[in-house]
């Protein structure tokens, strides 16, 4: 675009400059008769043609320099409004076709930093509203203790040190999301058998699951390809997975992670369902954004944004699934071929594991 647009300029210039170089050549040699150096009365009328065409040519240079000039000061003076920041401020597609794309590209990218300005308040709102409650929690029961109100006993100390580990897992949880978001996350990939993954799962959560009363069962279809994965960051997504739907899940159900081949055998589905009271209906499509979580479950609200994040830096997709009274039903594909995760490795800084 921008070669088109400056041939365009560059020829208008040249073929004015090129008829003003022909009139003055011409004037000089219509002078010149005049004073009797030598006299071409048939150069006069030529002048006076090539006179008007310049002319001509002036008024359509400066009707085309007006064209371009107007939706550039236009956009000039939006761009230093933007800068200001005034986000809400648009241009007038108009001019020649270059200005006109110019001037959509200028809307597209303000439109974009409005709406990330707006995200960026709200995230700063809800970060501020969750750690609000473990200092909260901490500060009283410090100044309790302090003024002589509480006794600096075990129980005490064991409040604030459990809301102290809140505020930690929640610091963790926003330094790996916002890692992730900025491509900045370090992959280390290893060849893995899926079903290695969920014998890891259910080994870390099968006490948990017990102590609530659910039964965890695993279903591993025989024939699954291999994955090159990040084990600690994919056991992060199930582990969370799994730890969502105990809690979920009333005494005397049950949780299943079913692994399954997906994509024709180019891909790997891991599904995690729960016979859970499901998830409100108005919360159904926001489940994988940030501090979004159910009534009572607990938490930071940040485990599916995360889970989302990861699963996407390995190439794969996750998706949930819900009826209300049913249970909540979350799968994670993650792609097989070293070509797919190639791609996305190179976008967000993957590493491979170094040889041990």
């Amino acid at each position: 675009m921008r070669s088109r647009f400056a041939r365009r300029v560059g020829f208008g210039f040249a073929v004015f400059f090129l008829l003003l170089f022909a009139t003055s050549s011409l004037a000089v040699a219509l002078v010149s008769g005049v004073f009797g150096v030598h006299r071409h009365h048939g150069l006069v009328p030529l002048a006076a043609v090539l006179g008007l065409v310049l002319l001509a040519g002036f008024v359509m240079l400066w009707r085309s320099v007006r064209q371009l000039a107007e939706p550039v000061g236009e956009v000039l003076q939006a761009a230093d409004r933007v800068a200001a920041g005034d986000y809400s401020i648009r241009v007038d597609a108009r001019g020649v076709p270059e200005m006109r794309r110019l001037a959509r590209a200028f809307n597209t990218m303000t439109e974009r930093l409005g709406t990330n300005e707006r995200r960026r308040r709200q995230f700063l709102a809800e970060i501020a509203h969750e750690l609000r409650t473990p200092l909260s929690v901490i500060q009283g029961n410090l100044e309790g203790m302090l003024d002589g109100l509480y006794p600096p006993d075990r129980e005490h100390l064991e409040t604030v040190l459990e809301e102290a580990k809140v505020l930690a897992r929640l610091l963790e949880d926003l330094r790996t999301l916002s890692t992730a978001e900025a491509g900045a996350l370090a992959l280390h990939l290893e060849p893995l058998r899926p079903e290695d993954l969920v014998s890891d799962v259910v080994g870390a959560f099968g006490a948990t699951a017990e102590s609530a009363g659910v039964a965890l069962r695993d279903r591993v279809a025989p024939g699954l390809p291999a994955l090159s994965v990040d084990r600690v960051r994919i056991g992060e997504v199930l582990g969370n997975l799994v730890s969502n739907a105990v809690r979920a899940t009333p005494r005397g159900g049950s949780v299943t992670i079913s692994v399954a081949p997906a994509r024709d055998g180019r891909a790997v589905e891991f599904a995690v369902a729960d016979d859970g009271p499901g998830i409100p209906p108005e919360l159904r499509s926001r489940v994988f954004d940030r501090f979004v979580k159910s009534p009572g479950s607990g938490g930071s609200g940040l485990g599916l944004a995360i889970a989302k994040t990861l699963v996407e830096a390995h190439g794969g997709e996750i998706s949930a699934s819900s009826a209300e009274g049913a249970g909540t039903t979350v799968r994670v594909v993650l792609p097989a071929e070293a070509a797919d995760r190639a791609g996305h490795a190179k976008r967000l800084g993957t590493m491979s594991r170094p040889p041990e």
